[in-house]
C-alpha cells in the first residue's frame, strides 16, 4: 500500500494469503494461509472489532464516549482496545485466568481496563472450558449493567460475521480469482465460519466448508462431550447453540487433538516461517486430513487466526 493512513483501524484487513507447499509436500493438494496475524492486533479479531463498532455507531446502539465492555479469550480484546483507543471509548475486557496472561498485558498496553476471572475449581490454566466462558458472561453482564455500557457480545452482534462476509471471503476470492474447493475453519463465535461460508458461496455454491472441533468437545457435530478442558485456546467451548450458525451450510466436520494442533503450529512455523498460535494448528491439522481423505487434490483456504507471540507461556512452545 502507498497511501498513508489515518489511523491503525484503517490498517485492518486486505491480509496476504500463501500457500504452504512444503507442509503439504507428499500430499495432493494445496492448502492457502489467510496471514490474519498480521492486522494491527495480531489476529483476525480485528475485523469483527471493528465491524461490531462500526455497526453499532451507525445504528447508534453506541453513543460517543459510552464505555464498552466483552467477553475475549483476548483477541477480541485486543481488537476492540484498538478501535476504541482510537475512536475514543473506554473499553473494558473480562477474561478468563485461563488464557494467556500476555493477551491481558497487551490489552493493558492498549489502554483496555482488564478483568480477570478465576476459572472453575479443578480447571487448569490454559485450559478454559465452556464452564469457565459462563464465568466470565456473568462478571461481563455485571459490569455493563453497573457502568451504563455497550455490550460488544461477538456472539450475537452481526457486525462480527459482516466483517468476514465483507471482507475475508471476499478477498479470499479475489486473491485465488475464484480457485478454490474449500474452507476450514476452527469454531469460536462462528463469526468468521458464517462469513467466509456466505461469501465463498454465493460466489460458487459448490465450495465445500468444514467446521473444526476439538477432539472430546465437538458439539457442532453432534458428539458427547468427553474433554471439554482441551488446550485449544481461543475456541472449541463446547456450545452447540452458536446463533452465527443457524442456517449456515455446514458440508463437513473435522476434530483435531490438541497436540494435532501444537504440532501442527509448531511445523507451521518451523517450515512455512508462519507464527501462529493453538487455533491457527488446529486449522492446518484439520486442512492437512481433509487433503489426505475426502478433499485430495483439491485447493483449500485457512486463516492463521492469530500470532504465537500471544502464547510464548504456554506449552505451545514451551518445549518446541
Amino acid at each position: 500500500m502507498s497511501e498513508v493512513l489515518p489511523s491503525a483501524v484503517e490498517a485492518i484487513g486486505a491480509t496476504p494469503l500463501v500457500r504452504l507447499d512444503r507442509l503439504t509436500s507428499g500430499l495432493d493438494g494445496t492448502v492457502l494461509a489467510k496471514l490474519e496475524y498480521l492486522n494491527p492486533g495480531g489476529s483476525k479479531k480485528d475485523r469483527a472489532a471493528r465491524g461490531i463498532i462500526e455497526e453499532a455507531e451507525r445504528s447508534g446502539l453506541l453513543r460517543p464516549g459510552q464505555p464498552v465492555v466483552e467477553l475475549t479469550s483476548g483477541n477480541m480484546g485486543t481488537g476492540l482496545a484498538i478501535v476504541c483507543a482510537v475512536k475514543g471509548y473506554p473499553f473494558i475486557a473480562v477474561m478468563s485466568r485461563g488464557n494467556s496472561p500476555e493477551r491481558a498485558r497487551m490489552m493493558a498496553a492498549l489502554g483496555a481496563e482488564v478483568v480477570l476471572v478465576d476459572q472453575l475449581p479443578g480447571s487448569l490454566p490454559g485450559q478454559v472450558s465452556g464452564g469457565d466462558l459462563e464465568l466470565v458472561e456473568a462478571r461481563a453482564r455485571e459490569i455493563t449493567e453497573a457502568r451504563g455500557a455497550f455490550r460488544a457480545d461477538q456472539f450475537h452482534r452481526d457486525g462480527n460475521w459482516l466483517a468476514h462476509y465483507r471482507g475475508t471471503g471476499q478477498e479470499l476470492w479475489r486473491q485465488t480469482g475464484g480457485a478454490i474447493d474449500g474452507f476450514v475453519d476452527f469454531l469460536g463465535s462462528g463469526g468468521t465460519y458464517r462469513g467466509v461460508t456466505e461469501a465463498l458461496k454465493e460466489h460458487n455454491p459448490a465450495v465445500r466448508c468444514f467446521v473444526v472441533e476439538p477432539a472430546g468437545a465437538a458439539v457442532v457435530a453432534g458428539r458427547p462431550v468427553t474433554d471439554p478442558d482441551h488446550p485449544i485456546q481461543g475456541g472449541g467451548y463446547a456450545m452447540a447453540d452458536l446463533d452465527f450458525l443457524d442456517r449456515v451450510p455446514i458440508d463437513g466436520f473435522v476434530q483435531v487433538t490438541g497436540d494435532e494442533a501444537r504440532s501442527a503450529a509448531r511445523r507451521l512455523a518451523a517450515r512455512e516461517g508462519i507464527f501462529g498460535g493453538f487455533s491457527s494448528g488446529a486449522n492446518i491439522a484439520a486442512a492437512l486430513k481433509l487433503l489426505d481423505g475426502e478433499m485430495r487434490g483439491t485447493t483449500l483456504a485457512v486463516v492463521v487466526c492469530d500470532s504465537g507471540l500471544k502464547y510464548l507461556s504456554t506449552d505451545l512452545w514451551a518445549d518446541a
